[in-house]
């Protein structure tokens, strides 16, 4: 395979989760970070980082809006729940 179809698939894969995890907004971000170790947030920073090493300039919350689809505070207010006392006991047992 070349790298030019392997940055395609790669592309592919990854526009596959976002829409994925759009798809699940029943599945919390502390659900994710405590089954997988990231979440939404995990991936806004990701795409940030890459973006400023290539000299593309992207503050977090631009990143966020292109992960959740919409401006956070937006998809928060509509679909981010308390987290229970479980939750937050798994999360800062890590």
């Amino acid at each position: 395979m070349d790298k030019a179809t392997q940055t395609e698939l790669e592309a592919a894969a990854f526009r596959r989760l976002v829409a994925h995890l759009d798809s699940r907004k029943d599945v919390q971000n502390i659900d994710l970070m405590n089954l997988a170790g990231f979440c939404r947030n995990c991936l806004s920073k990701w795409y940030k980082a890459e973006a400023l090493e290539r000299g593309i300039d992207m503050d977090y919350e631009a990143a966020r809006e292109i992960i959740y689809g919409e401006p956070y505070a937006d998809w928060k207010d509509k679909y981010q729940q308390e987290a229970t006392a479980e939750q937050l006991a798994a999360f800062n047992n890590k």
